[in-house]
């Protein structure tokens, strides 16, 4: 299976209802690397790297997130891999 890596940008109600924390353990249960960040903007992105259909998987979970949060929207580019090997998160 090919490895990709993908950067996400989420807006809605993402920061402060556990967005990061949430990610990061779905992150983890999937078994894909990277990192998960607020943005001064409101917005949290994350980098996400791992076997194709992994991040793909943590990509649809980030479209419904934790139970608190709201997403509105979700802007998904190709990005270079960076070898991480663990999930984290960014402050």
């Amino acid at each position: 299976m090919a490895r990709v890596a993908r950067h996400v940008r989420v807006t809605g109600r993402v920061q402060g209802v556990f967005f990061r924390a949430w990610t990061r353990d779905e992150a983890r249960s999937i078994g894909v690397c990277g990192w998960v960040g607020n943005c001064d903007d409101g917005a949290v992105e994350a980098h996400i790297e791992g076997e194709e259909e992994l991040v793909d998987e943590l990509i649809s979970r980030m479209r419904e997130g934790p139970p608190q949060a709201r997403v509105f929207d979700m802007k998904i580019d190709e990005a270079t891999d960076e070898n991480s090997s663990r999930f984290e998160v960014r402050h």
